[in-house]
């Protein structure tokens, strides 16, 4: 129905008063609500949701019910959960897991889409066509749930490494399947749906590459006259890669993870600062899409959807995500253990509701039976499997100790543009190997040196002679040409102390 002039109330100061005090104090609650998840174990999107619900029209009422607004801000959340996930993935850690994740991503999403519709057509009853969208929404595992439960549970980095990329390249070919899916007219024949997901990877595969490489060139090339504008320089370059690969018809989503990922592992200057930064728009984007989507939903109309629900989301926990992990895996070696964990980890979360809201947009028919299903089946599964995941990592003996020793070196690069050169403020770990070598020891490449050691919060200039230790905080000064060389030698001595360059084949540099 059109909006007439009668019917629009023009937003006045005291409104805006309002909806600032209520929006404030629902980030206030969700906040205090990450404590009670870290505590309890219940994953922090629970809470979220059950706030959007508690002020919705069967709590507080109030009424939303706008499914295109909703998939719009979900998009956008969406991509910042993915910008930020990229930007603290190390390469190291999942150079070795992509092959598995990539194929996880493709193979493995067509293996759960083909079980899980099925169950969805014969057990439940639904028609061919919401059968497919159900079993393709919810083949998507959540970056967002993903990224949070790992930052609990400390695995092997393999592991890390192949749930991380694959929670990051699953979204895009599950959106074009639900989009395809839910378009008015017949589906298109599989072949050009495959030939379709294959053409828009690979543009948004080039998108990421390219905004990623040049983006890092330029953010290590540019003196900007204050630290606070890196963050925000790094996350605009992360949406330029999502919007160039969405205008040119490919993965937006793919591009936006592809080039965070690449500058997360580029050492920008001010990193830490740029890495809190993206972390703190990841905790809020993931606050208000879950909010909004506990809006969404009406919980009086889910009595009827509990049952299927839960029946579809059995098979899509113990057939479809054990199968299309063990045939992903199978080409690889995987022990039976890593198998398992990762058939269990396959979490879902806001993303399959947020997908769910396409066919809604599409008026695809019993879009809102889809969408209740959906709900349904994320808050069960991931009732059981987030707080249990731990469990299983333990039991499988896959699971780190918490107390596992980390020699991974704290190095924050600031440009000096008019000297050409860097700034490196480098932090010595507890069980790091450089503790007790001399600095004439590091043998760091000629144009860089120590120049500031600060050490029990007083600061000194260092001597060839001088002896450093746990927590030490270094100032170390390299030129352009050097500034890779330098970092490269300073991490190697803290994995293999002052002899590493002698340990490793070729000989010293």
């Amino acid at each position: 129905m059109p909006i007439t002039q009668e019917r629009v109330r023009p937003l006045t100061v005291h409104h805006l008063n309002e909806l600032l005090l209520v929006c404030s104090l629902v980030l206030l609650i969700a906040v205090a609500a990450v404590r009670v998840s870290s505590r309890s174990g219940l994953p922090s999107l629970l809470i979220y949701l059950g706030i959007g619900v508690a002020i919705g029209q069967d709590g507080i009422g109030v009424t939303f019910d706008d499914a295109g607004l909703t998939q719009l801000i979900g998009y956008a959340a969406l991509v910042v959960i993915l910008a930020e996930g990229g930007l603290g993935t190390k390469w190291r850690e999942i150079k070795p897991a992509l092959p598995i994740a990539a194929v996880l991503s493709t193979v493995g999403v067509a293996v759960s889409v083909g079980i899980t519709a099925a169950a969805a057509h014969y057990l439940v009853g639904l028609e061919w066509r919401q059968s497919l969208i159900i079993g393709a929404v919810v083949s998507s595992t959540d970056a967002a749930a993903v990224f949070s439960v790992l930052r609990r549970v400390p695995l092997p980095s393999r592991l890390t490494g192949v749930l991380e990329a694959e929670s990051g390249f699953n979204d895009a070919p599950v959106v074009i399947l639900v989009v395809a899916f839910s378009s008015t007219g017949p589906i298109d024949s599989w072949y050009l749906l495959l030939g379709k997901i294959a053409l828009e990877l690979a543009i948004g595969a080039a998108m990421g590459i390219t905004v990623g490489f040049l983006g890092a060139y330029i953010m290590r090339r540019v003196a900007l006259p204050a630290s606070g504008l890196y963050p925000i320089a790094v996350m605009a370059i992360a949406v330029v890669a999502y919007a160039g690969g969405a205008l040119a018809h490919g993965s937006g989503f793919l591009a936006v993870y592809v080039a965070a990922l690449i500058l997360g592992n580029a050492k920008l200057p001010h990193w830490p600062a740029t890495r809190g930064f993206a972390e703190g728009l990841g905790w809020l984007a993931q606050i208000g899409m879950f909010v909004l989507l506990g809006l969404l939903v009406t919980p009086h109309e889910l009595g009827d959807d509990i049952v299927p629900a839960v029946v579809v989301g059995l098979v899509l926990t113990v057939v479809a995500r054990p199968v299309s992990v063990l045939v992903s895996t199978a080409p690889f070696r995987t022990s039976w253990a890593e198998r398992l964990l990762l058939s269990w980890a396959g979490l879902r979360g806001a993303v399959p509701i947020v997908l769910a809201t396409i066919p809604m947009v599409y008026e695809v028919g019993d879009s809102r039976r889809i969408f209740n299903i959906v709900f349904m089946l994320v808050i069960v599964y991931t009732l059981a499997q987030g707080p249990t995941l731990p469990w299983v990592a333990q039991r499988l003996r896959l699971r780190l100790s918490a107390g596992e020793p980390t020699t991974d070196l704290g190095i924050e690069s600031a440009p000096l543009e008019k000297l050409r050169g860097h700034l490196l403020s480098v932090t010595v770990p507890q069980e790091s190997k450089m503790h007790g070598v001399e600095v004439g020891e590091l043998r760091l490449p000629a144009g860089s040196a120590v120049t500031l050691v600060v050490r029990d919060e007083k600061s000194f200039v260092p001597a060839p002679t001088t002896v450093l230790r746990r927590g030490d905080e270094l100032l170390v000064v390299a030129t352009d040409p050097v500034r890779d060389a330098t970092e490269k030698r300073l991490r190697a001595v803290a994995e293999g102390g002052k002899l590493a360059s002698w340990l490793r084949p070729g000989g010293p540099r």
